[in-house]
């Protein structure tokens, strides 16, 4: 047994994220050469990230001409409102069941007993087994005025403790040929309102009943994006105008006058519009090649609405990867990521590319991806940006993990999630994120331990570690694992010698197991973390093998709980130079 007196350890916290940009050589330690499924924490270290489940059963009806994914998914009012195919749909924001109390056959229409129907909407869909229903009342007790074997569904025997639950429902059908939805939450006079684009048919607007009335200007028709500025309502993206941005009327989204006391109008640029977003007093039209910003307000003088450019020379790939951002907005331009940053300098407004260290992630699904999503989780300063492609499988759907963690960016890689739109909402403190799917199913995102049943895929590797002198050879004894486990875990620890050279030492797999830690430090201090109590225990593994250079694998292929991967400390003596 060596002399533990001339062990030598080094220690490194988790941090720093993905680097696919350096040399392993010139990487530091906390780093990582792969992060898959994996996030960077803002607690500290690299946490498997969460799993995400069906907000509901049901899946999203479609007309029985279509076969379409799911076109737009948005928090209004305590609802999800989903469109898929021709149609816009309601669901409850959380799911709601209650249990058939009485058997009963309907004939046309009746009532159906159930335990309780506290939360149910005063009117709607219901679903028993595979027969939906509509219902017209309830009391405490029942569902009234039901009409059975709706949206093409056959009738069918249900018995007593069948779970009664709430299905979609149809909210607006007139729209036909519909293309991918956007969205804005507003209110203008006190009201909260929901209005929709299309890309095809006429902008439509629900009240908090969720009772659809559209825009029937024909300057808006068919409009991409919308944005509320300033009290006017913004259209972009007509077909027949793509450089144009005809605006309402103050206070009336669906008013065009122009001799209105806050009159309507409509600003072009030279570019066509991706998207348009506002953002801290200002109005930013990203195009595909241009960024513009409308400042301003409605009315005469010197305040009326104006275009200026921010940049001739960058433009947005995709407008659906907007989002505001850790106090920025952030896009996906041709160069990679980049924000628009929030605080003017010298009447301008900064921008910089923040992927360098992912950048090649980038370049292979800007040319790779047919369809691009984003998505936002305010509580962990995060933005997720994932990467469709109509055919793939959702197992190989890639992404990227954007962290902010004080002034810098930390990266890590995203696959297995594939969205085809996506929102998040913040309610009472909650941080709601959905997205829908290729499957027709609307899904909540951080929820669970894997994705709807599919086992997450975690992987995590070190850059390779040479302690300062590539040239001596390391025999290893011990690893010391800092990590946070917030249930059991189950992942396997690799040592892996020599840049992983199949001719080198290749020790079999190392169980972190939360279940036997094999000791618990107390207070010791390894680097800059503090070490040890029962919420960061410390896993003590001896291990084999030797190299001049040692790197770490973590492989969680598992659905238990995340934990966060905090810090090593490598315990090693050294040998003969090479």
């Amino acid at each position: 047994m060596p002399d533990q007196s001339q062990t030598s350890p080094s220690a490194f916290v988790c941090e720093g994220g993905l680097v696919k940009s350096r040399s392993t050589f010139i990487m530091q330690p906390g780093q990582a050469l792969e992060l898959l499924n994996f996030e960077p924490d803002i607690e500290g270290g690299y946490r498997r990230i969460n799993g995400f489940r069906k907000h509901c059963n049901h899946i999203v009806p479609q007309t029985s001409a279509s076969t379409e994914k799911v076109l737009m998914v948005a928090f209004f009012n305590n609802n999800i409102i989903a469109a898929r195919g021709e149609k816009i749909f309601s669901s409850a924001s959380s799911e709601l069941s209650g249990k058939i109390l009485i058997g009963t056959s309907m004939a046309g229409s009746g009532t159906i007993s159930v335990d309780s129907t506290s939360g149910f909407s005063s009117s709607g869909t219901l679903q028993i087994n595979s027969e939906i229903f509509t219902y017209t009342g309830k009391t405490t007790s029942a569902f009234t005025g039901v009409t059975r074997a709706t949206s093409s569904t056959s009738a069918a025997a249900h018995a007593i403790d069948d779970t009664v639950s709430e299905s979609w429902t149809e909210r607006d059908n007139s729209r036909t040929n519909a293309s991918k939805y956007s969205f804005e939450r507003y209110n203008f006079d006190g009201n909260e309102k929901l209005i929709v684009v299309d890309g095809v048919n006429d902008p439509t607007i629900f009240n908090t009943s969720l009772t659809a009335s559209d825009v029937t200007t024909s300057s808006v028709e068919g409009a991409k994006f919308v944005a509320a500025f300033k009290n006017h309502m913004f259209y972009a993206g007509m077909s027949s105008t793509p450089q144009e941005i005809v605006f309402s009327e103050g206070l009336n989204e669906d008013g065009f006058s122009s001799s209105a006391s806050l009159p309507a109008g409509s600003i072009k640029v030279d570019d066509t519009i991706v998207g348009i977003k506002a953002f801290r007093g200002e109005l930013f039209i990203f195009c595909e090649n241009r960024i513009f910003k409308i400042t301003g307000s409605s009315g005469s003088g010197s305040d009326v609405f104006s275009v200026t450019p921010v940049t001739r020379n960058i433009g947005c790939v995709n407008g659906d990867t907007i989002q505001e951002f850790a106090g920025d907005l952030i896009f996906l331009g041709p160069d990679g990521l980049r924000t628009v940053a929030g605080t003017a300098r010298i009447g301008d407004v900064e921008l910089g590319t923040i992927s360098a260290n992912v950048q090649s992630i980038f370049d292979e699904n800007l040319v790779d991806a047919a369809l691009f999503e984003s998505i936002v989780i305010p509580n962990k300063t995060q933005y997720r940006i994932f990467f469709s492609k109509e055919g793939a499988a959702e197992d190989n759907t890639k992404g990227v993990i954007c962290v902010m963690k004080g002034q810098s960016f930390e990266f890590s890689e995203l696959r297995g999630i594939k969205p085809s739109c996506t929102d998040t909402f913040v309610e009472a403190g909650n941080v709601l994120t959905i997205h829908g799917g290729f499957d027709g199913f609307v899904h909540r995102q951080e929820k669970g331990n894997d994705f709807d049943g599919t086992t997450i895929s975690g992987r995590y590797r070190s850059p390779d570690l040479t302690f300062g002198d590539p040239g001596i050879r390391k025999h290893m004894q011990r690893v010391i694992v800092n990590y946070k486990p917030e249930s059991a875990i189950n992942a396997d620890m690799f040592v892996r010698y020599d840049y992983e050279d199949r001719n080198s030492s290749r020790p079999a797999a190392y169980a972190l197991d939360s279940e036997d830690v094999v000791a618990i430090y107390g207070t010791s201090t390894y680097g800059t973390p503090t070490y040890g109590g029962a919420s960061q225990p410390l896993l003590r593994q001896s291990v084999e093998g030797s190299g001049f250079a040692v790197a770490l694998r973590v492989n969680d292929n598992a659905t238990t709980a995340p934990y966060s991967l905090k810090g090593f400390q490598l315990e090693y003596q050294l040998g003969a130079r090479r």
